[in-house]
């Protein structure tokens, strides 16, 4: 029998793809420049869109508005509300639906995600995952020193599963904030990189913040789980050294 009683999962670019919901976000925007300053919605969504696929990240609004010759000024604060505040137009794929049904009738599931709380709710919301859960932390409810890396909502996930950490499995795609504190409470760790991550190319800074072993596609989870049934082999475990690498083909 398997050792994992519960799966614990990262929301954004690992249960859906994070690019379905920036590109929510701008169509938001875009509406909203639309109706606000009479700016064809379909013009400016594809001028979002075109500086999202260049990799412009963090001031997007900043350089759109430069573009057409206009100071940030107040409306820079009207669309990063409108971006943040949209309901978003995302969904579980049928495949990642069918594999939570699945893993749901043999372990308890559960969610631990960052970001702002109303908007992560609004995801989790638009997705429909709460029916495949048993616990949902958003760290944001816990205090901004709840963000990952830290150790406390994973902490927290634990006390909901009620579930030891060392038979609870955490997967999530962003080594620089999802496995250092689920491994600092004793938690196995996964990593999913999908193919148009924000982070798929992103490498650990160091053992503490590497996946106990990798996989391409949450389809690959289940066979994973089965092939260390066990656990993780503790050295691999303390070395943050990839178990079981699996790559595109």
């Amino acid at each position: 029998m398997s050792r994992w009683q519960a799966i614990v999962f990262d929301l954004d670019d690992t249960l859906y793809p994070e690019r379905d919901y920036v590109l929510s976000g701008m169509r938001a925007v875009a509406a909203w420049a639309e109706a606000e300053l009479g700016w064809p919605r379909k013009r400016s969504f594809a001028e979002l869109q075109g500086l999202f696929e260049q990799g412009v990240r963090g001031d997007t609004f900043n350089r759109w508005l430069a573009g057409r010759g206009l100071p940030p000024d107040g409306r820079i604060t009207s669309m990063v509300r409108v971006y943040r505040w949209h309901e978003p137009a995302i969904r579980l794929q049928p495949a990642v639906r069918h594999l939570l049904e699945h893993l749901g009738r043999r372990h308890r599931l559960g969610l631990v995600t960052d970001g702002y709380l109303e908007v992560q709710r609004r995801k989790v919301s638009a997705l429909g995952v709460r029916r495949y859960l048993s616990a949902v932390v958003f760290s944001d409810a816990l205090g901004r020193d709840a963000w990952k890396p830290s150790p406390k909502p994973f902490e927290a996930v634990l006390r909901e599963l009620q579930v030891p950490a060392t038979e609870a499995v955490y997967v999530g795609d962003n080594p620089a904030k999802d496995f250092r504190g689920a491994r600092a409470v004793g938690m196995g760790t996964i990593r999913v990189r999908l193919p148009r991550g924000e982070h798929r190319d992103l490498q650990p800074h160091g053992a503490d913040d590497a996946p106990d072993a990798e996989i391409a596609d949450l389809g690959e989870l289940e066979d994973l789980l089965t092939d260390c049934a066990g656990g993780l082999p503790e050295a691999a475990s303390r070395r943050g050294q990839p178990l079981a690498v699996r790559s595109p083909a």
